[in-house]
């Protein structure tokens, strides 16, 4: 069921306003309401992931297929996050080069924690936390 809609006002200086339409437009959000809506679901997420609430997302990692170790390592750590990474996905981009994308759902902490600590592995090229959604209520692992 729907969510029933609530109409409220906002002021604004004039620049702030205009500054925001051109962002919107920038974006291709087609109106004002849809913007702000998102923007406060933004900052939740944001709030969620800082105060260790739960939420989802995905941990993107590229990687030198040349170093193995880095491929244990890495195998060991999400082995040992098994309770946060609900799946991955390996994508060979290259000779030389692996991408692996792995869904994760937990406390925002934990999510932080495992992002860095998998850009800390040595042949790891790049990693990066992208929180898409949440808060969440907690799970005991998986979806």
């Amino acid at each position: 069921m729907k969510e029933k809609l609530v109409r409220f006002g906002v002021s604004l200086e004039a620049e702030l306003l205009r500054r925001f339409d051109a962002y919107i437009g920038a974006e291709g959000c087609s109106n004002r309401s849809k913007a702000i809506a998102g923007l406060i679901r933004k900052e939740f997420v944001s709030d969620a992931l800082s105060g260790g609430g739960t939420v989802a997302g995905a941990v993107t990692v590229i990687y030198d297929l040349g170093a193995r170790v880095a491929v244990i390592k890495l195998t060991g750590i999400q082995r040992a996050n098994a309770g946060i990474i609900i799946s991955v996905q390996r994508v060979r981009l290259d000779r030389g080069s692996c991408m692996e994308i792995m869904a994760v759902k937990g406390s925002g902490v934990k999510l932080k924690a495992l992002a860095d600590s998998l850009a800390a592995v040595k042949g790891v090229k790049h990693a990066a936390l992208s929180v898409t959604g949440g808060p969440f209520a907690p799970s005991g692992g998986g979806a």
